[in-house]
């Protein structure tokens, strides 16, 4: 068992926490436990001491072996410890039994990260997400409040159908979640209309996808100068959050998501969903990851990342790998970083670095998607215009003649099929040549 110092907290004193894990021979638990640790820190526990195992798997009943459960219940006590935190999703039974092994009480990693996400939850939609979230976790734990009554009645005059009181609060529990997936379903569908509205924008949308505190928000906040919330805490952006930047005359859209762990809870993905598809309808992914990272670290990332981007199909948009806090790298470490991953960007959130280098790569993706065109459009036909100014595409010339309103315009390909009978056939192409 090893014991930590607190950190000092100002204000009201932070839980006291311990923090437990059952890891596979071959795999780190001390990066496991540092990574619980930061989530501890995040949710305002203080981790005072820990306890590690290595065992192929963990005990159905106990989690830990029988062995290891005294030692940790003499740990626990000695520590002071509030809380036991787990880093992994406990069965009720290993739940319970640790609960009534320690007299205290368990919170293991899932709900850890629901309670961050309840923390940090800003908007409506974010924090409906939040609750289904925590609902789905806790219907199959719930022990019911009276527990010592097998039924409700039981005695004379009371026999009869009735339920207890664990099927009474399951039902309520599964009436609340049918109800805020409803109000969500609402909320997706606003949502859909906004997206419909920027698809109509002849700006392409980007994501910014990534592990979680990897300074995507810092990086929303350099490419637009926009003033996002920034705070190096885990999940700090759950809302999605939309900017533009303008780069080489053309405008594009930015999209910051909310960040990714690593066995990033099932509920949470799920209840996550529209959030998430902000990646699904984006025209370009930036997968931002810590560059300052140890590689091997950096590639689980990138693998978390990529595992949960592919199982919400994500992965058919194009992703383009961009590597942040290169201001913490020396030129060794610069170089090593080239050759693990030889076409991401570095770039600095911070200082600005590689910025430029990270816009240009942008506008050379999305440079085959736009075409100039002419168009003649009948003063009859003035909603065509409106949609034209509506796309917000860049209007290089505007003139009326007696047959309608002549517009040399750049428009994205996907959106030059709705103009098409107002295309001037050959006028481009003629001016081109006697350029």
């Amino acid at each position: 068992m090893t014991t930590r110092q607190p950190d000092p907290a100002p204000g009201a004193a932070p839980e006291r926490g311990f923090v437990l894990g059952v890891f596979g021979k071959g795999v780190d638990g001390e990066e496991e436990l540092a990574e619980l640790r930061e989530l501890a820190r995040t949710a305002g526990v203080v981790p005072v001491a820990e306890l590690a195992q290595h065992r192929d798997r963990p005990d159905p009943r106990t989690f830990v072996g029988k062995g290891k459960l005294g030692e940790l219940k003499t740990g626990y006590a000695e520590s002071e410890a509030e809380v036991l935190l787990v880093d992994e999703e406990l069965t009720p039974t290993q739940q319970r039994t640790l609960e009534d092994a320690l007299k205290a009480r368990v919170v293991d990693r899932t709900q850890l990260i629901l309670d961050i996400f309840a923390q940090h939850a800003t908007s409506a939609e974010g924090k409906l997400q939040v609750e289904v979230a925590q609902l789905e976790y806790n219907l199959p734990r719930m022990r019911g409040l009276w527990q010592h009554l097998e039924r409700l009645g039981g005695g004379v005059g009371t026999r009869g159908p009735g339920e207890s009181q664990l099927e009474t609060d399951r039902r309520i529990a599964r009436t609340r979640v049918s109800l805020l997936k409803r109000r969500l379903r609402a909320l997706g569908e606003q949502r859909a209309v906004r997206r419909k509205e920027r698809k109509r924008s002849a700006a392409p949308t980007i994501a910014l996808a990534g592990y979680t505190n990897v300074g995507k928000s810092t990086l929303l906040n350099a490419l637009t100068g926009a003033r996002a919330a920034v705070d190096d805490r885990l999940f700090k952006t759950l809302d999605p959050t939309t900017r533009s930047f303008e780069f080489a005359g053309k405008r594009y859209l930015v999209t910051d998501t909310v960040g990714f762990i690593r066995r990033l809870p099932t509920q949470l993905v799920e209840g996550f969903a529209s959030t998430l598809e902000e990646t699904l309808v984006a025209d370009l992914v930036l997968h931002v990851a810590d560059g300052s990272l140890p590689e091997d670290r950096l590639r689980e990332t990138i693998d978390a990342v990529r595992a949960v981007l592919g199982g919400i199909g994500a992965d058919d948009v194009p992703i383009e790998l961009v590597l942040n806090k290169a201001d913490r790298l020396d030129p060794l470490a610069r170089r090593r970083l080239r050759n693990a991953f030889p076409r991401a960007l570095q770039v600095s959130a911070v200082t600005g670095e590689g910025l430029d280098a990270l816009k240009s790569r942008i506008a050379e993706l999305f440079s085959d998607r736009f075409e100039d065109v002419r168009l003649l459009v009948p003063y009859a036909e003035g909603r065509a215009l409106a949609d034209l100014y509506a796309l917000g595409a860049p209007i290089a010339e505007r003139r009326d003649t007696p047959e309608g309103v002549r517009v040399r315009a750049r428009l994205p390909r996907r959106e030059i099929a709705r103009f098409a009978r107002f295309l001037v056939a050959g006028e481009l192409d003629a001016e081109v040549s006697a350029r």
